[in-house]
């Protein structure tokens, strides 16, 4: 029941694999990755000490929960290839961004699926996973939420925002790395040696994060408890206001969820 093979070993199925060998639910043995690259293989099965293969086939047979991490454009291979060999008991997990459960479903019929999309945070157990399903999928979608409660914060969602998930929990680390960077930036500017601004900006996100996770407060209350009167935060947020920090990030978010409506 707890044997996994997982199709792809890229950046994020790696950071799935750390997280889930990292875990309490499963072991390095239970798991087997499956990737073209021998380079990706050999750094998996170094570091992380899951079995590696470059068969498909034979690494899918005795796999209870078989997770589909590959790019859009070899879904389709991928699916062609297991498809005569997948059996209805076995649970099909998709990472794979734009393709749907009735599409993965057009190809093998008689599987049961769980589109999930999590992120690199994974790594670190600290990953965003939004889980759809359909209504058949029950018992196995609790199953699949424990699962990846062991890398992170889990969330079922419908499957028509899915798409959404992804700009918002994935692409969205890339969203903030790119804030925290423009403020390092913003520290040196000011006078501090690189890695001393990066210390500061890195720790002062977790912290601003935390707030708004532990406290569950809207980040407006607490962007208040720092803003005094004629004040050097307000000052400084009026400007990136005026510059349009937050008509930036909302259109570059909604560019990169229309983006990935034409994904296939």
């Amino acid at each position: 029941m707890n044997t996994i093979t997982i199709i792809g070993g890229g950046n994020l199925g790696k950071s799935i694999i750390s997280g889930l060998v990292n875990s309490d639910l499963f072991e390095a043995t239970d798991i087997t990755v499956v990737d073209k690259s021998k380079y990706n293989l050999k750094e998996v099965e170094e570091k992380l000490g899951v079995s590696t293969s470059q068969h498909i086939i034979a690494s899918i047979k005795n796999a209870k929960w078989v997770i589909l991490c590959v790019q859009p454009r070899q879904l389709d291979a991928v699916l062609q290839e297991i498809k005569d060999t997948v059996t209805a008991d076995q649970i099909l997990i998709s990472t794979v961004t734009g393709t749907s459960i009735a599409e993965i479903n057009a190809v093998v019929p008689n599987n049961k699926v769980v589109r999930v999309m999590p992120n690199t945070g994974a790594a670190k157990k600290l990953s965003m996973t939004c889980i759809a399903a359909n209504e058949d999928v029950k018992e196995e979608l609790t199953t699949v939420q424990k699962m990846f409660d062991t890398i992170g914060k889990t969330l079922i969602i419908e499957e028509r925002l899915m798409q959404a998930a992804t700009v918002l929990g994935a692409s969205g680390i890339a969203f903030f790395l790119r804030f925290l960077r423009a403020m390092i930036q913003g520290g040196i500017q000011m006078g501090f040696h690189p890695h001393e601004a990066q210390i500061i900006a890195v720790q002062t996100a977790i912290g601003a994060a935390t707030l708004v996770a532990e406290n569950g407060t809207h980040p407006e209350r607490e962007i208040d408890k720092v803003t005094t009167p004629q004040g050097c935060t307000i000052e400084g947020l009026n400007e990136m206001e005026h510059q349009g920090l937050s008509s930036s990030v909302i259109k570059g978010v909604m560019a990169s969820y229309e983006k990935i409506n034409t994904i296939k």
